[in-house]
């Protein structure tokens, strides 16, 4: 459970008065009484949120490729099927794909059949921003849906050429096989120059397998924040890999719960965290915590930064052992 946070803003004539902390104040106890241990939100402003103990949790991926030097390395040929298909058909086949990716990928929020519906799907005039309608394609591979995308067209025409793009608002494949056969049919899309995205994973495949990956420009951004409103039960509900202990004392001066000395222990992959007495090994921030907590960043990068301070010799290295995710956490959509 996680409270997404959205459209904060104060009136222009109310700044600077100490309104946001109290609403921000308010909005935290209110996650926390109703059993939320983490918050997340896409922030217009870094600077402001860092204030309230929030974290960069993940980075995202843009790329903008030449779509006649797009290509793969050691391709055999394209497999299964794509299709158009209209909203009704998406909303009963994409939640399918998008879940069992979901499973393995930290960051990625449940949608419900309405958020599917009135929000991924919705294509009002405002949001195609000169483009296209929104068009949805349905990779099946021996009959099951194993990946799709979203996208719109851009035409424009030059001398007579084409220099339209075509921009992928969402694509993702449940295994490597699905994820490059909905790319190739992303690449193949007639009469376009161009092939844009953004909200990409960091660690997307397209970097290793294309034969010239500097044409795919490809751009990092930070995204994704995070606030550990609840340390114990937010630590808790993650797992971790293998076995091993840490002991983190924490600075949290806006939840003040959550300072002091923790103890870690995974044992086969299962967190339990309780107060501590002993000698830390780690000093930090919450909000280096938070950084920390989707697997974006290791302890050993902020300890390099200067953000945190490794206390015990091979701290660091033994909680980056603990946190590191099989896949970089990816936010594919903003709230």
């Amino acid at each position: 459970p996680a409270a997404g946070v959205t459209m904060v803003g104060v009136l222009p004539s109310h700044r600077r008065k100490g309104i946001l902390t109290k609403m921000m104040k308010i909005q935290l106890d209110d996650a926390r009484a109703r059993g939320e241990s983490v918050a997340v939100l896409w922030a217009s402003e870094d600077l402001i949120y860092q204030r309230f103990g929030y974290g960069m949790a993940s980075v995202q991926g843009q790329i903008n490729v030449e779509r006649n030097r797009a290509a793969f390395l050691r391709d055999v040929g394209p497999i299964g099927r794509t299709r158009l298909v209209d909203i009704d058909e998406a909303v009963k086949i994409l939640p399918s794909v998008y879940d069992r990716v979901a499973e393995t990928t930290p960051g990625m929020f449940a949608r419900s059949p309405e958020w599917w519906r009135h929000h991924r799907l919705r294509d009002p005039e405002d949001r195609r921003r000169g483009g296209g309608p929104l068009w949805r394609a349905v990779l099946e591979i021996d009959g099951r849906p194993e990946g799709y995308a979203l996208y719109r067209v851009f035409s424009n025409w030059d001398g007579g050429v084409n220099t339209g793009y075509t921009h992928v608002e969402e694509a993702m494949g449940t295994n490597a096989q699905a994820t490059r056969e909905v790319w190739r049919f992303c690449f193949g899309i007639d009469l376009m120059e161009r092939v844009k995205a953004w909200l990409l994973p960091p660690d997307h495949p397209l970097m290793l397998s294309m034969p010239e990956p500097t044409r795919l420009r490809f751009a990092q951004v930070d995204t994704f924040w995070l606030r550990l409103v609840d340390l114990g039960p937010a630590l808790e509900a993650r797992s971790y890999m293998g076995h091993g202990a840490v002991t983190f004392e924490v600075i949290d001066a806006f939840c003040p719960w959550n300072a002091g000395r923790w103890n870690l222990t995974a044992t086969d992959g299962v967190g339990r965290v309780d107060q501590a007495s002993g000698d830390p090994g780690l000093l930090m921030d919450i909000t280096d915590l938070a950084t920390t907590y989707l697997g974006a960043f290791s302890f050993t990068q902020l300890v390099r930064a200067g953000r945190v301070t490794e206390l015990e010799d091979g701290a660091a290295a033994r909680a980056d052992a603990l946190f590191r995710t099989s896949f970089a956490p990816w936010c594919p959509e903003i709230f």
